[in-house]
């Protein structure tokens, strides 16, 4: 089958190709070509893969790092339990906007991909796969079209998820494979253990896209030689997304524990203000400690960041930084899925007054406000957003505190905002305030508390407002309730 050109970004490696072998002579690989980069696929039991994974130290590399082994046990104790057969859900559904690692993996090399899923269903005796992938993405035509070349152990199918931020939770895509809206849960339930937790109520085995990818390359390699390279606690290799400012990312293949100032060099970036690691879920580190940063867990725990899902964003030193992380602020405030207290009002509170901060229109008390903010949104939501979207702001506050300052005293940075943090393109709903036409009535901050605060004169502290998509009735009441006709609403597609 042929395929239209992929815009992906290009994949390198530095010192062992694994997840990335064959795509310098290959744009996608197809069964055939698969065959030919990768040896022959071993087929271990039940007991033997479990021992592959714990003996290679896999852990999942879609943020959470948590031990593919002990999950995959928890989930078999679930089967051995109820005498239903698992399910595995693959999660290819990328919403970070700084990271492509997995939309590279499967649009490009999809049968990896799938290896290490047909390794868990095989092993498992699993019911189905389900892939799950972000609609719009190259993995849409391509998962399909690798499915359809091989023999399978079970019925595999793909799911298109929207393309949100928080669609790619794990919890969220769950709900997705059963029908619901592809949001996180509102109570927290394990897919290990099935019930409402897992897909038609089987146990469940989800696992990030490269995770599985990884294990397929264990298999082949076994512990010993999949170990020659890594650390010794994170054998192996890490897939990172190195985005570089006016340029289009890289996708690149390291071995786990690199310092990433030699990874930024190879990619011709500079750490400049600041580096993020880990995605807008990480957390910024300052040049200093960012060259010399280890690209592990461990590593990186060390300095108080993450490796999340391995996007890697670079800050140069001509931008504003406070602007530019208002702006991403105000992007995850919008993302959220509105069903819990600390995303609905903290973050937003949090992306507005960091907003005025970089504007230079906030006393010294905004720091207290955000840190207030964010510390009540911190594990009290029902899964992790508000607890990374904290992280990434409050790092930022500590990293640029030289332009907190500055943009406190009133006269900024001197920086323009260009808008250099990777975001989608602008759609969807936003709601606008006319400054002309405002008179500082204040009902429509009553009516829509969750999208407009009023500043210390009564008149909305932004003109420009994200609305998500459980902000919308309110936002329609403001608009058609505002005395002085100054609030409407524009849809962007």
């Amino acid at each position: 089958m042929k395929h239209a050109p992929l815009e992906l970004p290009e994949a390198r490696w530095l010192e062992a190709a694994r997840l990335t072998a064959g795509l310098d002579r290959h744009q996608r690989l197809d069964l055939a070509a698969h065959h030919r980069v990768h040896p022959p696929l071993p087929r271990p039991g039940r007991d033997g893969l479990l021992a592959l994974a714990e003996a290679v130290g896999l852990a999942g590399r879609g943020g959470a790092g948590f031990p593919f082994a002990r999950k995959a046990r928890a989930t078999l104790a679930a089967v051995d339990r109820t005498g239903l057969p698992p399910v595995i859900v693959v999660n290819g559904a990328e919403g970070e906007p700084a990271s492509a690692k997995d939309k590279v993996l499967l649009a490009r090399a999809p049968h990896l991909v799938l290896d290490g899923a047909c390794l868990a269903a095989a092993a498992f005796g699993a019911e189905e796969i389900v892939v799950g992938v972000t609609a719009g993405s190259p993995g849409e035509i391509s998962v399909p079209a690798a499915l359809a070349e091989r023999e399978l152990p079970c019925p595999a199918r793909t799911l298109c998820v929207p393309e949100r931020f928080v669609s790619g939770e794990s919890g969220a895509l769950i709900r997705a494979v059963n029908g619901l809206p592809a949001i996180p849960a509102p109570l927290k339930a394990r897919a290990a253990g099935g019930g409402k937790g897992g897909v038609r109520r089987r146990p469940t085995l989800l696992s990030n896209a490269e995770t599985l990818a990884q294990l397929a390359v264990a298999a082949r390699l076994g512990p010993d030689a999949y170990a020659a390279v890594g650390t010794a606690d994170e054998p192996g290799t890490v897939l990172l997304t190195v985005n570089r400012p006016g340029a289009d990312p890289l996708v690149v293949e390291v071995p786990a524990g690199t310092r990433l100032g030699p990874v930024l060099h190879a990619c011709g970036v500079q750490p400049g203000a600041g580096v993020l690691v880990g995605g807008y879920h990480g957390a910024w580190l300052p040049p200093s400690d960012a060259l010399d940063a280890p690209l592990s867990r461990a590593g990186l725990a060390d300095l108080g960041g993450t490796l999340g899902a391995g996007a890697v964003v670079t800050l140069p030193d001509d931008t504003c930084p406070l602007g530019e992380t208002a702006r991403v602020a105000a992007w995850l405030a919008a993302e959220s899925a509105g069903q819990c207290g600390p995303c609905k009002r903290g973050l937003p509170v949090a992306a507005d007054a960091l907003a005025a901060l970089a504007a230079g229109a906030a006393e010294p008390a905004v720091l207290e406000d955000i840190r207030r903010a964010l510390g009540a949104a911190r594990s009290g939501g029902a899964c992790s957003h508000p607890d990374g979207t904290a992280r990434f702001l409050l790092t930022a506050l500590d990293v640029f505190v030289e332009d907190v300052d500055a943009h406190l005293s009133g006269a900024g940075c001197g920086r323009p905002v260009q808008g250099l943090l990777p975001l989608p393109p602008v759609k969807g709903t936003r709601l606008e305030v006319d400054r002309s036409r405002c008179t500082g009535h204040g009902l429509c901050a009553v009516l829509a508390p969750d999208l407009i605060r009023l500043g210390p004169h009564g008149y909305p502290t932004s003109t420009g407002i994200p609305v998500a998509p459980w902000q919308e009735h309110d936002a329609r009441r403001a608009v058609n309730q505002c005395p002085a006709l100054a609030v409407r609403l524009r849809h962007r597609a």
